[in-house]
């Protein structure tokens, strides 16, 4: 017999094991000899009044084995004779269209510029000890992508493209735990994320795929109207079926390469702003409602926050973005003389710090000047400003950085907070960094979040920058229904760089997509089901 039960619950009764078993016992009250199993399928947290509760959902099996929790397997076919494909780019768009090409029976052969998971350890340490940006290998660009090195969250808003189900499931089949099937916000954390990069690497070799790293694309093999391959920047020639291009939101060399060969793109909206960090201490007070400490089974409390805000009569949005609970921020560049930030948190998230992008949404009609570069107008934008964080920030990995309400009141602060960010702050007027039309909506929406949120808008936080990176300034058009780019044929854009994903798992879904319409347009075997 199964029966689905709904519990609200305490952090304990919820967390712990024991506690959760004995409650759902008290309910169920089996007989003696009766052989039960109970898991939870879902859990939220509700923390809208003072007694923080968890919303669960569970399963419970009496004298009934239980299905298996996940579906996916790593039994993959073998390919290694079939047709291949080229895939550009293994971050989570390029490795999960690969393993879906290997289910349906062909070949991807990926193409990483960036070094494995392991190998880019090495420069992440440069950037932060010795601020040397390897353009090949940083926070961006290598095994993984930049999801490699984040909070590693996994919920998304995207349910049309594809099932999020099958690939959470996808994900628990390569390390990752059981409990991102059940919690509302799942993540995995950056400790352990290398580790499952590596193993999805694994399945796509095991099955006879092919996987290159250092290998970068330099240009495209096209006759007609019709991509055939790439060229490396070894001066090799690498033909397939047709290109799923998964190069991210970062590769600016890309964009040019496809603008000077007048392939269709074009400038798109995009965020800029800030990271802000707090203590977590503090987030925890205001969210859970406690004075000192939220426990040993409440997680980091998160948050969400957006605002409407209106500046030279046009309204844009403001919004937290990749908040990470005891996280820590870290340098996100992509090349010498630009600094970026980013957050990434552990898989415990028991940093002493939160931190949060927080971005202004930019439309193209902010950007007049920058229209006469055409397609790149927002890409050329944001180089700009990210070169100014470098100048501000001394040339170097320092990050340019303000106290809160030193900058509402427009004052350079006289000292800054300890900080996560390794390679160090300055103090500047972030001003002088971001646009007025920026910055000004910031103000606005740190107001207005300081009133939703009691204790947010404090001195004893910080903002720095900058937050350049949230999407893609550049759109690589495709079909609607085909996915394919409307004047190049077996071209196929896919994930965060074209404009189609914003994050792991929606991501992960659109790799997998594109490789679907690839192939059952292409792959001569037509195996698509």
């Amino acid at each position: 017999m199964k029966k689905e039960l709904q519990f609200v619950l305490s952090p304990k009764e919820a967390y712990d094991e024991e506690g959760f078993r004995q409650v759902v016992t008290r309910q169920i009250q089996p007989g003696k000899e009766d052989d039960v199993v109970i898991r939870q399928v879902r859990r939220s947290i509700d923390a809208r009044s003072r007694d923080v509760k968890i919303n669960v959902t569970a399963e419970v099996f009496v004298n009934e084995l239980p299905p298996p929790l996940i579906r996916a397997e790593k039994n993959y076919p073998h390919v290694s004779q079939s047709e291949p494909l080229i895939i550009v780019g293994a971050g989570p768009t390029g490795l999960f269209a690969a393993l879906r090409a290997i289910e349906l029976g062909a070949r991807p052969i990926v193409l990483e510029r960036g070094k494995d998971v392991q190998s880019r350890r090495r420069d992440l340490a440069a950037i932060n000890k010795e601020h040397i940006v390897n353009p090949d290998s940083n926070y961006c660009f290598g095994e993984g992508g930049a999801g490699t090195y984040s909070d590693g969250k996994l919920y998304t808003r995207s349910k049309k493209r594809g099932d999020v189900r099958r690939i959470m499931e996808i994900l628990v089949a390569h390390g990752a735990r059981e409990d991102i099937l059940v919690d509302a916000h799942p993540h995995i954390g950056t400790n352990k994320l290398p580790v499952l990069v590596a193993a999805l690497r694994q399945s796509i070799v095991d099955a006879g795929g092919e996987i290159y790293f250092e290998t970068k694309v330099t240009d495209l093999v096209i006759q007609g109207n019709e991509i055939q391959g790439v060229v490396t920047q070894s001066g090799d020639k690498i033909l397939g079926m047709g290109v799923i291009l998964a190069t991210g939101h970062s590769a600016r060399d890309i964009f040019r390469l496809l603008d000077s060969k007048q392939v269709l793109i074009a400038s798109k909206p995009f965020a800029l702003g800030v990271r802000i960090e707090h203590e977590q201490a503090l987030i925890d007070s205001i969210q859970y409602h406690c004075e000192n400490d939220r426990g040993p089974y409440l997680p980091a409390s998160s948050y969400s926050l957006v605002q409407q805000t209106m500046y030279q009569k046009k309204q844009r949005g403001v919004f937290s973005f990749c908040m990470c609970p005891g996280g820590f921020i870290v340098p996100a560049a992509t090349a010498p003389g630009e600094v970026v930030v980013n957050g990434m948190s552990p898989s415990r998230r028991d940093g002493k710090f939160a931190n949060s992008g927080i971005v202004v949404a930019v439309e193209l009609e902010d950007l007049d000047a920058y229209h006469k570069y055409g397609p790149l107008a927002a890409m050329r934008f944001q180089q700009e400003i990210e070169k100014s964080a470098w100048v501000a920030g001394g040339k170097t990995q320092t990050a340019p950085a303000q106290r809160m309400v030193d900058f509402m009141d427009k004052r350079v602060s006289s000292t800054l907070l300890p900080t996560s960010y390794q390679p160090g702050l300055a103090s500047v007027g972030m001003d002088d960094v971001l646009p007025a039309f920026v910055a000004e909506r910031l103000r606005q929406a740190f107001d207005a979040f300081g009133k939703k949120m009691k204790g947010y808008l404090t001195n004893d936080a910080q903002i720095i920058g900058v937050e350049s990176r949230s999407s893609s300034p550049v759109r690589i058009p495709r079909d609607k229904d085909s996915f394919e780019h409307p004047q190049i044929a077996r071209l196929y854009p896919s994930g965060e760089g074209a404009g189609y994903a914003g994050g792991i798992v929606s991501a992960a879904m659109d790799g997998e997509r594109c490789a679907e319409k690839l192939l059952e347009k292409y792959f001569s075997k037509r195996i698509i089901n």
